[in-house]
């Protein structure tokens, strides 16, 4: 997983106010803005008791809540620094529990494994309103969206629409299949999930270019379309559940190669600490566990992290705290363009949940070696 979309977040400097609260807007409950209010209200509390002071408190206050767009079931993750929003997200699931946290790095981990697995895909629905497949005068409707799962559940991608004459769909399906290719080629799309009338979705799907064909997977029905939420919403959750990205797939693998042999890989907190202070990086893989008890000693700066304030004092940083170590090192992480995976520990355990693959020595092309 690539961790740009945070590098806004660490332009500036702590502390920061992080807030994970359900955000719902559904059926469930009647009252979903007082039910958020009395949410934000323990939130206050927990903030107040770590310190935070009222520009912090207020400039949260501001934004919880502010995602009344957003339909069904999720949560926000909301960030504040010096009294002035840095980084709102959307959940797309509600967190396990609403927590608060104010502290020198924010507590992004949670919004991290939010991001999970990070699956760019196309989900195509395709309807049919004739009686059958030689009536002339019914429609073909199509709906597509290019997103990647799971953000797309509460921030809808890229959407096309088109209703065509039935008479006329073998012809414009090559069309939009066309279209279709470069808003895949254009997300690195690993997925093409197409649904819908049997006769125009099998149409559809002979016509797609050779690259897409072959991603293809088609499931029945057309499901419910909810205003707001993810194209084909449910069968795509079914489909990716468990599933790890193309990419992230590939880095487990090379460094699972790389263990195996003894080669440039290295596990555990010390190890990882060890590499990011000198910027040998190339991705962290992490199981993820929240409940960690593991700390960091850190300074001002990405790099500046140590396992004890002694190490850090010696390389002549005064500012120093101590924070979680997943915090400080997702921080080093971003500051050096490094990736992270997390790794379901069903697919691979690492010591103390923390295993680093390694930049390989530069060719004598000055490139970094690509990934097999």
């Amino acid at each position: 997983m690539r961790l740009s979309f945070l590098e806004p977040l660490y332009k500036q400097s702590g502390p920061f106010a992080s807030v994970y609260l359900d955000t719902s807007r559904d059926s469930a409950v009647a009252d979903p803005d007082a039910a958020i209010g009395l949410r934000w209200r323990h939130l206050r509390d927990a903030l107040t008791s770590e310190g935070a002071d009222r520009g912090t408190i207020t400039a949260v206050a501001d934004l919880v809540g502010s995602d009344m767009e957003v339909p069904g079931t999720h949560g926000q993750a909301v960030f504040t620094a010096h009294g002035h929003a840095a980084l709102l997200d959307e959940l797309p699931v509600p967190p396990a529990r609403d927590t608060a946290h104010f502290g020198t790095l924010p507590d992004i981990m949670p919004l991290i494994a939010q991001h999970a697995p990070g699956i760019p895909y196309l989900a195509v629905r395709v309807r049919y309103g004739g009686r059958h497949s030689t009536d002339a005068t019914g429609t073909v409707r199509v709906d597509a969206e290019a997103g990647v799962w799971p953000l797309t559940k509460v921030a809808p991608g890229y959407r096309l629409h088109e209703e065509i004459p039935a008479g006329d769909w073998p012809r414009a399906a090559r069309v939009i299949g066309r279209e279709l290719e470069g808003h895949a080629r254009r997300i690195d799309c690993e997925a093409v999930v197409v649904a819908g009338d049997a006769w125009a979705r099998g149409i559809l799907v002979n016509r797609l270019p050779a690259p897409l064909r072959g991603h293809v997977t088609t499931v029945e029905g057309t499901g419910d379309a909810v205003p707001g939420r993810a194209l084909l919403e449910q069968r795509l959750e079914s489909l990716f559940r468990g599933r790890m990205a193309a990419h992230d797939r590939r880095l487990l693998d090379v460094f699972l190669a790389q263990r195996a042999h003894g080669a440039v890989t290295a596990e555990g907190l010390p190890a990882a600490v060890a590499a990011l202070q000198r910027g040998q990086v190339r991705a962290l893989l992490l199981n993820n566990h929240p409940e960690s008890p593991l700390r960091l000693w850190v300074g001002p700066e990405p790099g500046q992290l140590a396992l004890t304030e002694e190490e850090l004092r010696s390389y002549g940083v005064q500012d120093v705290r101590r924070e979680r170590a997943d915090a400080a090192l997702t921080r080093a992480l971003v500051g050096t363009r490094a990736e992270l995976v997390l790794v379901p520990e069903r697919e691979a355990r690492v010591h103390e949940g923390v295993g680093v693959l390694l930049r390989c020595p530069l060719p004598r092309g000055g490139q970094d070696a690509p990934v097999a």
